[in-house]
Protein backbone atom coordinates (compact mmCIF):
# COMPACT_ATOMS: atom_id res chain seq x y z
CA UNK A 1 0.00 0.00 0.00
CA UNK A 2 1.21 3.13 -0.66
CA UNK A 3 2.09 6.28 1.35
CA UNK A 4 -1.05 8.23 0.56
CA UNK A 5 -2.95 4.69 0.32
CA UNK A 6 -2.22 4.61 4.03
CA UNK A 7 -2.96 8.35 4.77
CA UNK A 8 -6.59 8.13 3.62
CA UNK A 9 -7.42 4.81 4.34
CA UNK A 10 -10.93 4.43 5.80
CA UNK A 11 -11.35 0.62 4.29
CA UNK A 12 -13.47 -1.20 7.68
CA UNK A 13 -14.54 1.93 9.24
CA UNK A 14 -17.85 2.21 10.67
CA UNK A 15 -19.59 5.44 9.57
CA UNK A 16 -22.88 7.32 9.95
CA UNK A 17 -23.92 10.27 7.50
CA UNK A 18 -26.95 12.77 8.17
CA UNK A 19 -28.68 13.67 5.35
CA UNK A 20 -26.69 11.04 3.50
CA UNK A 21 -29.43 9.94 1.16
CA UNK A 22 -28.51 12.61 -1.61
CA UNK A 23 -26.45 15.91 -2.27
CA UNK A 24 -23.26 16.63 -0.70
CA UNK A 25 -23.89 14.08 2.36
CA UNK A 26 -24.14 11.49 -0.56
CA UNK A 27 -21.14 12.27 -2.27
CA UNK A 28 -19.16 11.92 1.49
CA UNK A 29 -20.94 8.64 1.60
CA UNK A 30 -19.68 7.34 -1.58
CA UNK A 31 -16.34 8.86 -0.90
CA UNK A 32 -16.52 6.26 2.01
CA UNK A 33 -18.15 4.08 1.03
CA UNK A 34 -15.94 3.32 -2.38
CA UNK A 35 -12.81 3.30 -0.23
CA UNK A 36 -13.95 0.16 2.14
CA UNK A 37 -15.57 2.23 4.73
CA UNK A 38 -18.94 0.34 6.17
CA UNK A 39 -21.89 3.55 5.79
CA UNK A 40 -25.08 4.08 7.69
CA UNK A 41 -27.27 6.66 5.48
CA UNK A 42 -29.56 8.43 7.99
CA UNK A 43 -32.14 10.58 6.17
CA UNK A 44 -35.55 11.97 6.61
CA UNK A 45 -36.92 11.24 2.90
CA UNK A 46 -38.00 7.48 3.25
CA UNK A 47 -38.22 6.54 -0.69
CA UNK A 48 -35.37 8.53 -1.23
CA UNK A 49 -33.09 6.93 1.46
CA UNK A 50 -34.44 3.11 0.27
CA UNK A 51 -33.45 3.64 -3.58
CA UNK A 52 -29.64 5.30 -2.85
CA UNK A 53 -29.37 2.14 -0.25
CA UNK A 54 -30.38 -0.15 -2.94
CA UNK A 55 -28.21 1.56 -5.47
CA UNK A 56 -24.88 1.81 -3.22
CA UNK A 57 -24.87 -2.01 -2.28
CA UNK A 58 -25.53 -3.13 -5.63
CA UNK A 59 -22.48 -1.13 -6.46
CA UNK A 60 -20.90 -3.74 -3.79
CA UNK A 61 -20.88 -1.16 -1.21
CA UNK A 62 -21.55 -2.13 2.42
CA UNK A 63 -24.27 0.45 3.04
CA UNK A 64 -27.75 -0.10 5.77
CA UNK A 65 -30.03 2.91 6.20
CA UNK A 66 -31.60 4.20 9.36
CA UNK A 67 -35.28 6.61 8.98
CA UNK A 68 -33.88 9.34 11.18
CA UNK A 69 -35.74 12.85 12.02
CA UNK A 70 -32.16 14.62 12.89
CA UNK A 71 -34.64 17.49 14.78
CA UNK A 72 -35.69 15.13 17.45
CA UNK A 73 -33.86 14.01 19.82
CA UNK A 74 -34.59 10.54 20.36
CA UNK A 75 -35.21 9.37 16.62
CA UNK A 76 -30.93 10.60 16.66
CA UNK A 77 -30.21 8.13 19.68
CA UNK A 78 -31.46 5.36 18.43
CA UNK A 79 -30.28 5.36 15.20
CA UNK A 80 -27.27 6.07 16.52
CA UNK A 81 -27.65 3.07 19.06
CA UNK A 82 -28.87 0.55 16.41
CA UNK A 83 -25.81 1.21 14.24
CA UNK A 84 -23.90 0.61 17.13
CA UNK A 85 -26.02 -2.47 18.14
CA UNK A 86 -25.10 -3.39 14.46
CA UNK A 87 -21.43 -2.57 13.55
CA UNK A 88 -20.16 -2.64 17.77
CA UNK A 89 -18.59 0.81 17.28
CA UNK A 90 -18.81 4.09 15.67
CA UNK A 91 -15.77 5.80 14.09
CA UNK A 92 -16.66 8.17 11.83
CA UNK A 93 -20.16 10.76 11.41
CA UNK A 94 -20.50 13.14 9.05
CA UNK A 95 -23.27 15.75 10.59
CA UNK A 96 -24.82 16.87 7.10
CA UNK A 97 -28.47 17.14 7.14
CA UNK A 98 -30.20 20.32 6.90
CA UNK A 99 -32.49 22.40 5.08
CA UNK A 100 -33.03 25.99 3.44
CA UNK A 101 -34.82 29.00 5.51
CA UNK A 102 -36.68 30.23 2.12
CA UNK A 103 -36.32 33.67 0.29
CA UNK A 104 -34.79 36.45 1.70
CA UNK A 105 -35.22 40.26 1.90
CA UNK A 106 -34.10 40.92 -1.59
CA UNK A 107 -35.69 39.01 -4.85
CA UNK A 108 -33.50 37.91 -8.16
CA UNK A 109 -33.65 41.31 -9.36
CA UNK A 110 -33.00 42.66 -6.73
CA UNK A 111 -36.52 43.66 -5.58
CA UNK A 112 -37.38 44.18 -1.96
CA UNK A 113 -39.10 41.11 -0.59
CA UNK A 114 -41.73 41.80 1.80
CA UNK A 115 -42.28 37.96 3.41
CA UNK A 116 -38.56 37.81 3.45
CA UNK A 117 -38.29 41.14 5.39
CA UNK A 118 -37.02 41.03 9.26
CA UNK A 119 -40.45 42.39 10.42
CA UNK A 120 -41.93 39.44 8.54
CA UNK A 121 -39.83 36.79 9.71
CA UNK A 122 -41.82 33.25 10.49
CA UNK A 123 -41.05 32.37 13.51
CA UNK A 124 -42.08 28.84 12.69
CA UNK A 125 -39.80 28.90 9.82
CA UNK A 126 -36.98 30.11 12.04
CA UNK A 127 -37.92 27.25 14.82
CA UNK A 128 -37.77 24.81 12.14
CA UNK A 129 -34.38 25.63 10.81
CA UNK A 130 -32.79 25.68 14.21
CA UNK A 131 -34.25 22.61 14.74
CA UNK A 132 -32.43 20.93 11.75
CA UNK A 133 -29.63 23.31 11.11
CA UNK A 134 -28.19 23.42 14.43
CA UNK A 135 -29.92 21.26 17.08
CA UNK A 136 -29.41 18.26 14.82
CA UNK A 137 -25.78 19.07 14.91
CA UNK A 138 -25.68 19.24 18.47
CA UNK A 139 -28.18 15.71 18.75
CA UNK A 140 -25.42 14.20 16.33
CA UNK A 141 -22.46 15.82 18.64
CA UNK A 142 -23.91 14.17 21.57
CA UNK A 143 -24.56 10.96 20.30
CA UNK A 144 -20.63 10.80 18.53
CA UNK A 145 -19.37 11.33 22.16
CA UNK A 146 -21.40 9.15 23.88
CA UNK A 147 -20.08 6.50 21.77
CA UNK A 148 -16.97 7.79 20.83
CA UNK A 149 -15.60 7.96 24.29
CA UNK A 150 -15.16 5.11 25.81
CA UNK A 151 -12.71 3.52 22.59
CA UNK A 152 -10.61 6.61 22.53
CA UNK A 153 -10.76 7.51 19.27
CA UNK A 154 -13.26 9.36 16.46
CA UNK A 155 -13.96 11.46 13.81
CA UNK A 156 -16.72 14.02 13.69
CA UNK A 157 -17.09 16.20 10.69
CA UNK A 158 -20.36 18.57 10.70
CA UNK A 159 -21.80 20.45 7.13
CA UNK A 160 -22.02 23.92 7.87
CA UNK A 161 -21.80 26.56 5.21
CA UNK A 162 -20.13 29.82 4.19
CA UNK A 163 -23.21 31.65 4.85
CA UNK A 164 -21.41 30.98 8.74
CA UNK A 165 -19.28 33.90 8.09
CA UNK A 166 -20.99 35.22 4.68
CA UNK A 167 -23.90 37.13 4.79
CA UNK A 168 -26.61 37.14 1.57
CA UNK A 169 -29.96 39.10 1.02
CA UNK A 170 -31.51 36.50 -1.21
CA UNK A 171 -31.36 33.69 1.43
CA UNK A 172 -33.58 33.58 4.53
CA UNK A 173 -32.30 35.35 7.84
CA UNK A 174 -33.13 32.06 10.22
CA UNK A 175 -30.22 29.94 7.74
CA UNK A 176 -27.53 32.34 9.04
CA UNK A 177 -27.64 32.87 12.65
CA UNK A 178 -28.00 28.59 12.57
CA UNK A 179 -24.81 27.70 10.34
CA UNK A 180 -22.64 30.27 12.11
CA UNK A 181 -24.20 28.48 15.58
CA UNK A 182 -23.10 25.34 13.83
CA UNK A 183 -19.46 26.22 13.31
CA UNK A 184 -18.90 27.95 17.10
CA UNK A 185 -20.50 24.32 18.35
CA UNK A 186 -18.44 22.59 16.03
CA UNK A 187 -14.89 24.70 17.61
CA UNK A 188 -16.63 23.70 20.97
CA UNK A 189 -17.17 20.30 20.56
CA UNK A 190 -13.20 19.69 19.26
CA UNK A 191 -12.19 21.78 21.95
CA UNK A 192 -13.69 19.63 24.66
CA UNK A 193 -13.40 15.94 23.17
CA UNK A 194 -9.09 16.31 22.24
CA UNK A 195 -8.23 14.68 25.28
CA UNK A 196 -10.29 11.51 23.85
CA UNK A 197 -8.51 11.52 20.58
CA UNK A 198 -11.81 12.73 18.79
CA UNK A 199 -11.66 15.36 15.81
CA UNK A 200 -14.31 17.65 14.94
CA UNK A 201 -14.00 19.47 12.33
CA UNK A 202 -16.29 21.15 10.35
CA UNK A 203 -16.78 21.55 5.59
CA UNK A 204 -18.19 25.15 4.85
CA UNK A 205 -19.56 24.38 1.13
CA UNK A 206 -20.30 27.50 -1.16
CA UNK A 207 -23.00 26.66 -3.62
CA UNK A 208 -23.16 23.16 -4.87
CA UNK A 209 -25.87 21.95 -7.20
CA UNK A 210 -27.87 19.80 -4.84
CA UNK A 211 -31.40 19.41 -4.54
CA UNK A 212 -31.86 21.99 -1.07
CA UNK A 213 -34.14 24.68 -1.83
CA UNK A 214 -35.53 22.57 -4.23
CA UNK A 215 -32.58 22.70 -6.09
CA UNK A 216 -32.42 26.26 -6.78
CA UNK A 217 -29.08 26.43 -7.81
CA UNK A 218 -29.87 23.62 -10.68
CA UNK A 219 -32.47 26.99 -11.52
CA UNK A 220 -30.15 28.51 -15.01
CA UNK A 221 -31.14 31.70 -13.89
CA UNK A 222 -29.68 31.14 -10.08
CA UNK A 223 -27.07 29.64 -11.06
CA UNK A 224 -26.06 32.11 -13.84
CA UNK A 225 -25.87 35.31 -11.25
CA UNK A 226 -23.90 32.47 -8.75
CA UNK A 227 -21.52 31.66 -11.32
CA UNK A 228 -20.93 35.31 -12.26
CA UNK A 229 -19.83 36.37 -8.93
CA UNK A 230 -17.25 33.58 -8.49
CA UNK A 231 -13.89 33.85 -8.78
CA UNK A 232 -14.18 30.35 -11.09
CA UNK A 233 -17.61 31.31 -12.54
CA UNK A 234 -18.79 28.47 -11.75
CA UNK A 235 -20.87 26.08 -9.33
CA UNK A 236 -19.57 22.93 -7.89
CA UNK A 237 -20.93 19.18 -8.34
CA UNK A 238 -21.32 17.30 -5.56
CA UNK A 239 -18.45 14.89 -6.16
CA UNK A 240 -16.18 17.59 -5.94
CA UNK A 241 -16.78 17.56 -1.68
CA UNK A 242 -14.98 13.78 -1.75
CA UNK A 243 -11.47 14.60 -1.30
CA UNK A 244 -12.34 16.95 1.75
CA UNK A 245 -14.57 14.12 2.78
CA UNK A 246 -12.02 11.43 2.36
CA UNK A 247 -9.29 13.93 4.35
CA UNK A 248 -11.30 14.66 7.69
CA UNK A 249 -12.42 11.00 7.99
CA UNK A 250 -8.72 9.75 7.75
CA UNK A 251 -5.51 9.17 9.60
CA UNK A 252 -4.06 11.95 6.84
CA UNK A 253 -6.40 14.55 9.50
CA UNK A 254 -5.02 13.39 12.64
CA UNK A 255 -3.45 17.00 13.80
CA UNK A 256 -6.39 18.45 12.36
CA UNK A 257 -9.33 19.51 14.82
CA UNK A 258 -11.66 22.54 15.44
CA UNK A 259 -10.95 23.58 11.63
CA UNK A 260 -13.66 24.75 8.86
CA UNK A 261 -12.42 23.84 5.80
CA UNK A 262 -14.13 26.40 3.61
CA UNK A 263 -15.20 24.73 -0.12
CA UNK A 264 -16.47 27.61 -2.46
CA UNK A 265 -14.29 27.81 -5.33
CA UNK A 266 -13.05 31.02 -4.13
CA UNK A 267 -16.43 32.68 -3.30
CA UNK A 268 -15.26 34.59 0.20
CA UNK A 269 -12.20 36.19 -1.41
CA UNK A 270 -15.13 37.85 -3.65
CA UNK A 271 -15.54 38.57 -7.34
CA UNK A 272 -12.44 39.12 -9.38
CA UNK A 273 -13.16 39.27 -13.51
Amino acid sequence: MSTASRLFDVSGRICVVTGGASGIGLACAEALAENGAKVTLMDINAQCLHDTVSSLTSRGFEVRGELVDVSNQASVASAFQNTVNHYGRLDVVFANAGIDSGPGFLGREGQRLLEGSLENLDLRNWERVMAINLNGVLYCLQESAKHMKPQGSGKIVVTTSIASCLNAAWVGTSYFPAKAGASHLTRQAALELAKYNIQVNAIAPGAFATNIADGHVKDPEMRRLLEAGNPQHRVAEPAEIKGVALLLASAASSYITGSEIVIDGGALLGQAD
